[in-house]
Parts: structure tokens; sequence; C-alpha cells
């Protein structure tokens, strides 16, 4: 921060172009979802539209090269520090309010996802990393997975940027198609339709729209409940598969320079125990809430139950735009050039995730008799 702050002339005009754009693309993403397409919270990410601007706007334009340090400093430094105020929107209390038979269904399908990215990715011969990201994305939570991941990888930031392209084509499909699956298929269970939704669906503002279709499918406002809080599970599993991911592309990297003098904590993503970090303090937070951890009924003996979800409602608050402004010097700083050759393939490797992900969730929902929130 020291440097930053001695260098702040020179940072200053990028990363206003990129706060600039962020402020446009959460005005852009209300428009689309609300006034367009008529979804009381909007399908369509504040990230995704930024992103997609400013791929517009650095490849139509030719930039100066003098906004390049301050989109850079957007996508390394203020990228990582939204993704560390996002671990304190995740609670391990959340696992508990899903219910025994449904967390073994959430799991399933990250697995599923996971494993089906990564082995379409190799047969289709694509970059193991964007594959990481596609099946990432698709397991847990959409667009926030994917840029929390990134980095975690050394992912470049096409790649972040197509991957955020083909999880928010098929996540805004499943949002307009899924609730009527749910209807044919769980009509009448509000709860099991909600399980199917929470799982199936990437974003949780996609989750959140379609839960909203499903009730006014069926006049049952109970799906939209079970819908959010299965989707709040997988978003805490982000606090497993994100440093997971970090060890595995750490242990590659090493191996690849058995030479390097680099021990394992030098090429660990530091923001990522940060991320992990705030997660902690989430629950623990929680845990004194509850009145579990011996703080009176308060987090940290400062907050009571209300203050306390201001305070970490902020927190996520502060992520979104964060985020929001990293991804706009991701589009702003990306070249379309970069993703000749690719093709289709991404795409394929998206389609065929989000497909597998929906029916794993309604085979397993149906066989294990998930009732989805305890």
């Amino acid at each position: 921060m020291g440097k930053v702050a001695k260098e702040a002339a020179r940072l200053a005009p990028g990363l206003a172009l990129a706060t600039l754009l962020a402020v446009v693309s959460e005005w852009a993403s209300g428009v689309l979802g609300q006034t367009l397409l008529g979804f009381e919270r909007s399908p369509v990410s504040a990230v995704t539209v930024a992103i997609i601007l400013g791929l517009l706007i650095g490849n139509v334009l030719r930039l100066p090269s003098w906004l390049s340090p301050g989109l850079g400093l957007a996508v390394k430094k203020v990228l990582r520090l939204g993704i560390i105020l996002l671990g304190l929107r995740l609670s391990l209390f959340d696992l508990l309010r899903l219910g025994l038979t449904g967390i073994p269904v959430v799991i399933l399908c990250i697995l599923v996802a996971l494993l089906l990215a990564n082995w379409l990715s190799r047969r289709l011969r694509l970059p193991p990393r964007l594959g990481i990201l596609i099946g990432v994305g698709t397991s847990i939570c959409g667009v926030s997975a994917i840029v929390a991941t990134g980095p975690a990888i050394e992912a470049r930031d096409e790649e972040i940027a197509y991957a955020v392209a083909v999880i928010t084509i098929f996540g805004i499909l499943a949002t307009l198609v899924y609730p009527y699956v749910a209807y044919a298929v769980f009509a009448g269970d509000a709860l099991r339709a909600g399980l199917f939704l929470g799982t199936a669906i990437h974003d949780t503002s996609q989750v959140t729209g379609a839960g909203i279709v499903f009730a006014d499918l069926c006049a049952e406002p109970g799906a939209l409940d079970a819908a959010m809080v299965t989707k709040l599970v997988r978003n805490v599993f982000m606090a497993v598969v994100i440093p997971w991911m970090a060890i595995q592309h750490a242990r590659r990297a090493a191996s690849q320079a058995p030479d390097s003098r680099a021990g394992f904590w030098q090429l660990f993503p530091r923001f990522v125990l940060g991320f992990v970090l705030l997660a902690a303090l989430r629950t623990l937070g929680d845990a004194g809430v509850r009145g579990l951890a011996g703080m009176g009924g308060q987090a940290f003996w400062l907050w009571d139950a209300p203050s306390w979800q201001a305070v970490h409602a902020s927190s996520t608050t502060w992520a979104s735009y964060l985020l929001t402004v990293a991804l706009a010097g991701v589009g702003l700083s990306t070249r379309f050039a970069a993703f000749r050759g690719l093709g289709v393939k991404p795409f394929l490797v998206g389609l065929g995730t989000a497909l597998a992900v929906g029916i794993v969730s309604v085979a397993a929902i149906v066989a294990l008799g998930a009732t989805g929130v305890c």
C-alpha cells in the first residue's frame, strides 16, 4: 500500500476508468435484469456487464499506455481485496440449515462439475486453468467463484474473462428454463424444488430470480427460501475448494521447477488465507450471536444479531463493488486476439457441465429423498 500511495498520480487514471465503468455496469445490470427482463433482482451480474463493456471499449478504442498501471492495480490488488472480503459472507452454520439429506446433494453436484469440466477440457485440449475456472464457476457460485479462483491458480486475464462469459450465458439460460423443469418434476414440493434450483443454477442472483419465478408458478414462496439456503451452502464450499485449488497449483508449479528453491508458502497465494480467515470470523461471530461462544448473544461482544448482519452485509456489498472494478480492469486489459483458437470449445465444456449438474441434481434429490431445508 505504501508503494501504491507513492505512485498515486500514475495509478489514478486507469483506476478511475475502471471505477467509472463499474458504476455504469451496476446501473446497466439493473436496467437489463429488472427493467427489461422483469426480475425483482437482476440475474445479470454487474461483474459480467463490466467485463463485456471493458472488452468492447478496450478492443474498439486504442487506450493510451498511461492507463495501464491503474488497470493493473485493479486487476491484481483490488481483485484480491474483494476476494478477501467475500470470506465474510460464508458461515458454516448455513450447513446446519440445509439438513442431512440436502448436503450430500450439494457435495455430489460440486464433485460432478469439477471432475466433468476437467475431463471435458482435457478431451477438447483447452488450457487446464480455463477448465478449472469453468468447473468452479458451475459447481459453486458462478462469477464470484471464478474471480476468486483465478488469482489462486495464476489464471490469465483472458481465461477469467472467457470463463465468466461461459458461466453467465448458461446461468441465465438456467434461470429462464429450470423453474419450469422444477415445476414439472417437483410441483407441489417447494423444498425439493428449491434444493434443485439452488444446486443447478450458477450465480446467487440467478438462483434468486429462478426461485421467484417458481414461486409465482406454484404460489409456493418456500421454494425461494430453500433455494437461497442451498446456494449459501454451495458458497461455503468456496472456503474449501479455492485453497485446495491453490495447493494443487502450487504443487504443480513446484514439480515443474524442481531446481527452484521457492518453498510451498512462497507459492501459496496469501490472499486465500485472508479469505479463509474472514470465513472463520463470520462463523465465530454467528456462534456468538447464537449464544454458543460465551459472547452473551453478541458477535465478539460488540454486535447484536441485527448489527452483526449489517456488518457482514456491508462487507459483501463492498466485495461486490471491488470485484466489479477489478473485472472492469480485466475487460479493458484483454484483447480479443487472446481468444483466437479456442472457438466454441469452452462453451461446449460449460454446456456439458451445466446439463450434467442439472441431471445429477434431479436424480440425487429423487434417489436420496432429499427434503431441502430443515
